[in-house]
């Protein structure tokens, strides 16, 4: 099977082509494969495959095989992946996912996507103020947003390794969020200046996630905190995220990176997975 490995700012994923690729049991592949020891080592897995009502359709697993209705990051490595490889010539694109039709505005330098920007839709407040008291004790005060994918953003004043990798497990599972959730620990910088880690549900800390600086952002800018444009750093680098009070959409600008392309022996590989 051919995979392209590619990340946007750090939040890596495997690419394959679903165009070409016969189905397969891709819980499971992403589950393994995203494995960094044994695998090839990323974030999740994300296929491109046709769609009816779009350019592309895109699904995309977690690194625990689960799979999610949305991702910032690799959306916008979708619209490199579809451009680069000549499987359409159009910088504006429109992408199918779980979580509703994303449009896609691409930023071509001698012939390479360099940047992608991002209609990721109406964010969607489902608690304004949310206090979660976890069973170490420590107790979390937050907003859940929706951005098609569940969040929850909550400020902090310094970001801290026990905050985001202690509680953020506990907080992902937490009773009240049946189906999990990401989590994203926000210290602010000023009010065009946030900086951001996440927990993200089925993958652990990662080094970015588009989905959650687009709900961080809307959080702070829904409290007052923050200008409707807004700059969040990452682990990975920064993402630019604008709010249009007229559509209510929020739209999301950053980089997309191929690391490399490869192939792997689908049959060696099962048969190394029943080994274990």
């Amino acid at each position: 099977m051919e995979f392209t490995k590619m990340h946007g700012l750090g939040n890596d994923y495997i690419y394959v082509n679903g165009l070409k690729e016969k189905k397969k049991d891709w819980s499971l592949l992403a589950h393994y494969l995203s494995t960094r020891h044994t695998g090839i080592g990323a974030d999740g897995l994300i296929l491109i495959l046709p769609s009816s009502k779009a350019d592309f359709r895109m699904r995309m697993f977690n690194a625990d095989g689960s799979e999610g209705e949305m991702c910032g990051n690799g959306i916008r490595c979708v619209g490199k992946y579809v451009y680069d490889n000549k499987m359409t010539q159009k910088t504006e694109l429109s992408i199918e996912t779980k979580a509703g039709i994303k449009q896609l505005f691409l930023t071509v330098l001698n012939g390479q996507v360099q940047e992608v920007k991002v209609n990721m839709g109406e964010p969607k407040i489902v608690s304004s103020k949310l206090s979660i008291l976890l069973p170490n004790g420590k107790e979390f005060e937050g907003v859940q947003i929706s951005m098609g994918n569940p969040h929850f953003v909550t400020f902090v004043p310094t970001l801290t390794d026990e905050d985001v990798l202690l509680s953020g497990p506990l907080l992902e599972k937490a009773s009240c969020f049946p189906n999990r959730t990401n989590v994203e620990f926000v210290e602010i910088i000023n009010q065009s200046h946030l900086k951001m880690r996440v927990w993200e549900r089925g993958s652990g800390e990662t080094m970015a996630c588009g989905t959650g600086a687009c709900a961080t952002a809307y959080a702070a800018i829904s409290k007052g905190i923050c200008f409707p444009e807004v700059k969040i750093d990452l682990l990975g680098g920064s993402l630019f995220i604008q709010w249009d009070p007229k559509s209510k959409h929020i739209f999301m600008t950053g980089p997309a990176t191929t690391v490399y392309k490869g192939y792997i022996n689908l049959r060696q590989f099962r048969q190394n997975i029943y080994q274990r």
